[in-house]
Parts: structure tokens; C-alpha cells; sequence
């Protein structure tokens, strides 16, 4: 059920905004590697401004500090190179040091929103500011330099919704911004919607993964019963 509190917190935020508005722009933001490039520098100096325990800060950076990596392949070792970037994976710390890095990211304009969840980010904006979208993607360009990270324009996705009140053609789709494809639907902290909010086509892989399953459990007994 947490799972699904993003989720319901991302719907709830577009149906709000299009009370009021006939469409509303969310751009699915991908950053490459986004765990992989985390400064420990600036992860730290960001830990150090947190209300923590001094000791906890310091085991933290101890956990980070002194890190090296090298690579062995068929009997040969290269040098150890010390890591300056990058999350522990599989660590508890992993996902917490990334919503730290990602914290002071923030929208530039009143009443546009961002929901971030570790590193899934959606930056949503109504249509009474849909002409602030290539500002805020300026932003977020500058911040992720700043902080190491790079952001995907390739893989990243803007998805439009528009309200259900005929008030808006829906052939007058906003212009692209910096080369953000628009699609029809997106997944999004793993459920698969489209712009009219149906999830069909997620209930439809759900379903078709469970056939799956179920076609196998099948084919297992019956080769167990035969032996």
C-alpha cells in the first residue's frame, strides 16, 4: 500500500490542478545513473545542514570516505581508483542519499508541483503556466550540473491531461519543450496510465503476467503428476 501512496499523490495533484485548468504538463524526468552520480561532496555538505545527531553525521561520512574500486579479469588487477560519486546499492543509506541530493530541487514558479520518489521525479504544471515549462527545464538542467547528474532528455517524457469539460481543443497540444517527446501514456512509479487516466493497459500486463505465471505453475504440476 506505501508503494501506491506516490502514485495517489501524483493523481490527486493533476485532478486538483484540473479543477481549475484545462490541461495540465507533466514531464517524466529521467536522470542517467541518477544512484551512480551522487557527489559525495555535496551529498555531505547537504547532510550537514540536516538536524542529525553529530554522530550520526560522521558515521555517515565515514561510510562514504575511503571508498576504491578495481576491476579483475582473468587474473589481472588494475589499480584501485578511489570513488568520489555514487549511492552504496543495496544499502539502506542507497535511496536516503539520493532524496537528500534531490531535496533542494524545487519548482521556480508558484503553483507549479514536483513529486519526487527516490529517483523518479515528475515536474507538473498547470496550464496558467504552461509558457514557465522551458524555465523550469532550464532549472533543472542548471541544478543537475550543479549536482552531478545529467538529465536524460532522450528518456525523459511529457504526458498532457486535459480536462473532461470540453472547454479545450485537444489538437492544440503545447509546443515540445527542449526536445521532450510527448506520449499518450507513461509509467509511472510502475503503474502505466494515459492522459485520460486509464490504466488499461497496466490491468492488461498485470493479467497477461499472472496467465503466464499460472500457465507455468500448471505446466509444472501436471509434469510432477505424470512422474
Amino acid at each position: 500500500m506505501l508503494q501506491l501512496l506516490p502514485a495517489i499523490t501524483l493523481f490527486h495533484t493533476i485532478g486538483t490542478m484540473l479543477s481549475t485548468n484545462p490541461f495540465v504538463r507533466v514531464f517524466a524526468l529521467d536522470f542517467s545513473k541518477a544512484f551512480d552520480t551522487v557527489r559525495h561532496s555535496t551529498l555531505l555538505d547537504k547532510m550537514a545542514q540536516l538536524n542529525i545527531p553529530d554522530e550520526v553525521y560522521n558515521w555517515i561520512v565515514d561510510f562514504y570516505t575511503g571508498r576504491e574500486h578495481a576491476t579483475k579479469f582473468r587474473g589481472e588487477m588494475s589499480a584501485f581508483a578511489e570513488l568520489l560519486s555514487s549511492v552504496i546499492q543495496g544499502s539502506s543509506l542507497g535511496p536516503a542519499s539520493y532524496i537528500v541530493t534531490a531535496a533542494d530541487l524545487r519548482p521556480q514558479h508558484a503553483d507549479n508541483e514536483i513529486i519526487k520518489f527516490a529517483d523518479d521525479t515528475y515536474f507538473i504544471i498547470p496550464a496558467t503556466n504552461s509558457s514557465t515549462s522551458e524555465q523550469e527545464l532550464d532549472h533543472i538542467h542548471s541544478w543537475a550540473t550543479n549536482n552531478n547528474l545529467q538529465l536524460n532528455s532522450t528518456k525523459s517524457k511529457e504526458i498532457v491531461f486535459f480536462a473532461q469539460r470540453g472547454r479545450f481543443n485537444t489538437a492544440q497540444r503545447p509546443p515540445l519543450c527542449k526536445g521532450i517527446e510527448q506520449v499518450d501514456s507513461v509509467t509511472a512509479l510502475g503503474i502505466t496510465f494515459n492522459s485520460r487516466f486509464a490504466v488499461s493497459e497496466h490491468v492488461t500486463k498485470v493479467l497477461s503476467s499472472c496467465s503466464g505465471l499460472l500457465y507455468a505453475l500448471v505446466t509444472v504440476g501436471q509434469l510432477f503428476h505424470v512422474s
